[in-house]
């Protein structure tokens, strides 16, 4: 992708995200967003097919690198060293909390069902090798599914009370689940 398209593609989410920061994603429409992003349908178009796609995109630009098997240093956290599921799990409360202002808007309707169904695919991944080991006494398809659906929840739970920690959530979660 050249400068032109990439510049293009960020304005794109800039303007979605904007505008889901304001409507619930059901109300937000193709045309708000070329208007805010300032392109053309054709660019519009060029990069994504619908709304949904701009929405698929985003998801995997904040789960690309928090699930990543080697996410480095950052300046505002440093998980680079710990590869514990629950010290992961607290990376990616902290990038979900950068989104906080317009997590509430894609929670609603289909937006919702897009966003959790791809957070749901990325835990199952993080989860499911610490459940190989069955330590536990329920079938570990039960328990990968409770976890899931439980920090899927989680998550929804904690865009309506911003208020706690990254490290509060993920120590709630291990209090309420099973030791893995």
């Amino acid at each position: 992708m050249d400068r032109r398209q990439r510049k293009s593609r960020q304005a794109i989410f800039r303007a979605f995200t904007e505008l889901l920061k304001k409507e619930s994603y059901g109300k937000i429409t193709v045309q708000q967003i070329i208007d805010l992003a300032d392109v053309g349908r054709t660019t519009f178009y060029t990069h994504f097919e619908t709304k949904d796609d701009v929405l698929r995109a985003l998801c995997e630009s904040i789960f690309s690198h928090v699930f990543s098997d080697d996410p480095g240093k950052e300046t505002t956290h440093d998980f680079s060293a710990e590869h514990s599921v629950q010290s992961r799990m607290t990376h990616i409360l902290y990038h979900l909390r950068e989104h906080m202002d317009y997590l509430p808007g894609i929670l609603t309707g289909d937006g919702g069902e897009i966003f959790m169904g791809s957070l749901r695919g990325h835990l199952a991944e993080l989860f499911a090798p610490a459940l190989e080991r069955g330590h536990s006494a329920v079938p570990a398809d039960y328990l990968l599914n409770h976890m899931i659906t439980d920090f899927s929840e989680t998550v929804r739970w904690w865009t309506r009370h911003a208020r706690y920690t990254p490290e509060e959530i993920s120590a709630f979660f291990w209090a309420a689940v099973p030791s893995v």
